[in-house]
C-alpha cells in the first residue's frame, strides 16, 4: 500500500523493528496523527487464544480514567416508569415498544443500547437487527441490568466494551490526539490491565501477543508486552 508524505514522515519518527514502553508510546502516538482535527488513539491486541472456543472468547468492558474524548449516544429500553430517569441519567432515547418499532424500521444512529432484564423478550424481534450492527444489549458486556441509571452513567463517563474479533484480535479507541500523555498511558494501562484480568484459565502460553498503539490516521506503535504486562 502507498502512503502520503504525512504518513511516511510519521513513521521516519519510529526506530525499525523497536518496541517502546507504554508511556514512550503514549507520547509518540500524539505525534504520527496525520490527521488536523483532533483525531482518536487506538489500541490493538493480538490475544494468544482459540477462538473455536466458546470459554476462550473475551467479552467484557471496562471504564477508562479519563474516557474516549468521545460524547456516546445511548438509548435505553425501559418500561415507561423508567423512561423519566433514563433520559436523565443522559440516554437520547428512552422507552419501550415505540423505541423498538423506531428501530425494526432502520433507526440505528446510536452507539450504546441498554436494556432492563424484563425488556429482553421485546427486544426479540429486533435481536438480529442489532446483533449484526454490534448493538444487541448483552449481560456479558453488562448492558442488561436492572440498574439502568448507573450503566448509563458509567457509560457516558467512558466506559468502553472490548471484544475480540474472529482473528482473535481486539480494537478499541482509548482516547484522543488531544489528551496528555499521561492520560493515554492511563487509559492504556487501565485497558490492558481489565483484558489481562479477563485471562481464559485454559490459556496455558501467551495471552497477549502483541500491544499496538496508533492514532486513526497514522502508523502504530510497538509496545513492549512483558515489560508493560508486569508493570500493571
Amino acid at each position: 500500500m502507498k502512503h502520503g508524505k504525512k504518513y511516511r514522515d510519521a513513521l521516519a519518527k519510529l526506530e525499525t523493528n523497536k518496541s517502546y514502553s507504554l508511556a514512550e508510546a503514549a507520547q509518540l502516538v500524539k505525534e504520527l496523527s496525520t490527521t488536523k482535527f483532533d483525531g482518536s488513539i487506538e489500541i490493538h491486541l493480538n490475544l494468544g487464544i482459540d477462538i473455536t472456543q466458546a470459554e476462550q472468547q473475551l467479552r467484557s468492558t471496562v471504564s477508562l480514567p479519563h474516557g474516549t474524548g468521545k460524547t456516546v449516544r445511548v438509548i435505553a429500553i425501559v418500561s415507561e416508569d423508567k423512561v423519566k430517569e433514563a433520559k436523565a441519567a443522559g440516554a437520547m432515547e428512552a422507552g419501550a415498544d415505540e423505541l423498538i418499532e423506531k428501530i425494526e424500521k432502520g433507526w440505528l444512529d446510536f452507539d450504546i443500547a441498554v436494556a432492563t432484564p424484563d425488556m429482553m423478550k421485546n427486544l426479540a424481534k429486533v435481536a438480529r437487527q442489532l446483533g449484526q450492527a454490534g448493538l444487541m444489549p448483552n449481560p456479558k458486556s453488562g448492558t442488561v441490568t436492572p440498574d439502568i441509571v448507573e450503566k448509563i452513567g458509567e457509560v457516558m463517563k467512558g466506559q468502553v466494551e472490548f471484544r475480540n474479533d474472529k482473528l482473535g484480535n481486539l480494537h478499541n479507541v482509548i482516547g484522543k490526539t488531544s489528551f496528555s500523555a499521561t492520560q493515554i498511558e492511563e487509559n492504556a494501562a487501565t485497558y490492558l490491565k481489565a483484558v489481562n484480568e479477563k485471562r481464559p484459565s485454559a490459556i496455558k502460553g501467551n495471552f497477549i501477543n502483541s500491544i499496538t498503539l496508533c492514532p486513526t490516521m497514522g502508523p502504530g506503535i510497538k509496545v513492549t508486552v512483558n515489560e508493560t504486562l508486569t508493570a500493571l
